[in-house]
């Protein structure tokens, strides 16, 4: 399960754009543009996510659920505590 919000997140520490992202998971650019506008959860079918997150590891970024370990010893940014939401 990924979240939009970790999406973009992984962009940033990246420094990619969207195309260069659909470039390395082999998607199309607006598929990662469906994906980073969504609500929450990120949906799609189990092989555009699955193409998204093993490119992103690839890359080098790990994505971690909620109160998941992180024993990689790499750095990275993680929520202490679930964001309030914002609707708007």
């Amino acid at each position: 399960m990924m979240t939009s919000g970790q999406l973009r997140a992984a962009r940033a520490l990246l420094g990619i754009d969207q195309k260069a992202l659909a470039a390395l998971a082999d998607v199309s650019l607006p598929t990662i543009q469906r994906m980073e506008a969504s609500d929450g959860v990120v949906r799609g079918t189990v092989e555009t996510l699955t193409k998204v997150i093993e490119a992103l590891n690839r890359a080098g970024v790990d994505l971690i659920g909620d109160n998941a370990r992180s024993d990689g010893g790499g750095r990275g940014v993680r929520f202490t505590t679930p964001p309030p939401r914002q609707d708007s």
